[in-house]
């Protein structure tokens, strides 16, 4: 008997947990994955696409080809595509003969409005990291090491039930003190408890992570109306009618009142608002996800937890609104879920109570470290 209980005290010093690292309160991650998608896809597409038009525009030299009268000379003909460049400005005749104009600008400041959408879809971002992110990382970082902590005192809880349970003359009277001490709650973790209690009644990080999601849902809306602008009044334009005759040249009477001139880059520019346009459009649905995931609870990480002694923060707790800090903790508690050392442990604890037989004999983790240790001979059934 004396070689079991050795074995079984050296399975529960095991058990323990290390002392956590300096390297996990680096390491937490303050983004949930698909907020850390949508910032790259929002921000960096954007940058992307300006960048090669800009590298088109530089190594295509002119923007604009104008053709010129045959008796224009080379200086002449530059001037032209220069000074229609600067102009951007169409004349034309609308159905009743009358001259009408109207300003192409928008094509110029295409690629700087990009540089624009992209700053626009930073803010959120940053919002959400000085807004939000410091108290995430404080509260993220105490409820880990709670949790962790909970284990091991569960584990130390076992080894000193096991070393009184050998010492005691009576077992039965030893089984009917655990059972009283769980009743009373002896075995439950007050300041973890109160403390994702006090979180369930807070409202500031769920209030900044939606109006992240709003913010960021009217800029994508925003840009994609500012595309379809675009297209509708510019971007089918590719060719308009300039004219130079202002200034000194106003009275020039070799030089026709109209230049028919084309946009190089027009194609390029058309490209470059539909794939914008196309992937920001499907972004918003996943925007909208994000902010509807806040509508239910995730219990599948804390209901492993609720084998430990007393830890039943589910089941009386997790009946309100879900729309609290404590809801966004849980959903970064299990983006960081490499981080919870215990969860890995008591998820493989749960996996066994569930392809155990007599499911009736383990209730929490005690029980079922209690079996380890060769006490569940002498422990009754519940009933």
């Amino acid at each position: 008997m004396s070689l079991s209980h050795t074995a079984a005290e050296y399975m529960l010093s095991d058990a323990l947990l290390p002392d956590p690292s300096s390297s996990r309160a680096k390491g937490l991650r303050l983004e949930l994955p698909s907020d850390r998608l949508l910032k790259f896809v929002t921000v960096g597409l954007p940058l992307l696409l300006v960048s090669l038009a800009f590298a088109r525009e530089f190594s295509a030299g002119s923007q604009i080809s104008c053709f010129s009268p045959t008796n224009f000379t080379g200086k002449q003909s530059a001037y032209t595509d220069t000074a229609c460049w600067d102009s951007l400005i169409h004349h034309g005749f609308d159905a009743e003969g009358r001259a009408v104009t109207k300003s192409l600008w928008a094509l110029k400041v295409f690629p700087y409005s990009l540089l624009v959408v992209a700053v626009l879809m930073y803010l959120p971002y940053l919002l959400w990291r000085y807004a939000a992110a410091p108290a995430l990382h404080c509260d993220l970082l105490f409820i880990i090491d709670e949790l962790d902590k909970s284990y091991n005192r569960s584990v130390r809880l076992v080894q000193h039930m096991k070393k009184v349970q050998q010492a005691s003359a009576e077992p039965e009277q030893f089984w009917e003190e655990y059972e009283r001490a769980r009743q009373e709650r002896y075995f439950e973790f007050p300041l973890l408890e109160r403390y994702l209690t006090c979180k369930q009644h807070a409202h500031a990080l769920v209030f900044i992570y939606i109006l992240r999601n709003v913010l960021l849902l009217l800029f994508l809306a925003a840009t994609c109306l500012y595309l379809v602008f675009l297209h509708l009044n510019i971007f089918f334009q590719d060719e308009f009618s300039c004219s130079i005759k202002t200034g000194l040249l106003q009275a020039e009477p070799h030089i026709p009142s109209l230049i028919p001139c084309k946009l190089v880059f027009f194609s390029v520019f058309q490209l470059i608002s539909l794939s914008v346009g196309s992937v920001y459009v499907l972004l918003i649905p996943v925007v909208i996800y994000n902010a509807l995931q806040l509508c239910q609870w995730d219990k599948g990480l804390l209901s492993v937890y609720e084998m430990l002694p007393a830890f039943d923060l589910l089941s009386r707790r997790m009946l309100t609104c879900p729309l609290n800090d404590l809801n966004i903790i849980l959903l970064f508690l299990r983006a960081n879920i490499s981080k919870l050392t215990s969860f890995s442990r008591l998820n493989a604890v749960s996996a066994l109570r569930e392809a155990t037989a007599n499911k009736e004999d383990i209730d929490t983790v005690i029980d079922f470290m209690t079996l380890l240790a060769g006490l569940e001979t002498t422990k009754p059934k519940h009933q």
